[in-house]
């Protein structure tokens, strides 16, 4: 097995030792240490569908389907009614 593809191991007593000390902060360094986290989630945000459409677009995985039938046309099916 390559080590470089294989995920490291969870350090669960980690994980339980940092969520016990942040269970015993006072609720004004917890609501800080919340706040910071926001602002270094957000430094990474989701990927959008919008940028995984073009992604899958633009990158040329689909692109096989070109030479494929249509098999349906505007004129099948029922239009979509939105609420």
């Amino acid at each position: 097995m390559n080590s470089e593809t294989t995920e490291p191991k969870a350090n669960l007593q980690l994980v339980e030792s940092i969520v016990q000390l942040i269970r015993s902060l006072p609720t004004v360094d917890r609501q800080i240490l919340e706040q910071r986290l926001s602002e270094e989630l957000m430094e990474y945000p989701e990927v959008t569908t919008q940028e995984i459409m073009q992604i899958a677009h633009h990158g040329g995985a689909f692109d096989f389907l070109h030479d494929e039938p249509d098999l349906y046309t505007l004129e099948d099916g029922e239009p979509v009614q939105w609420p």
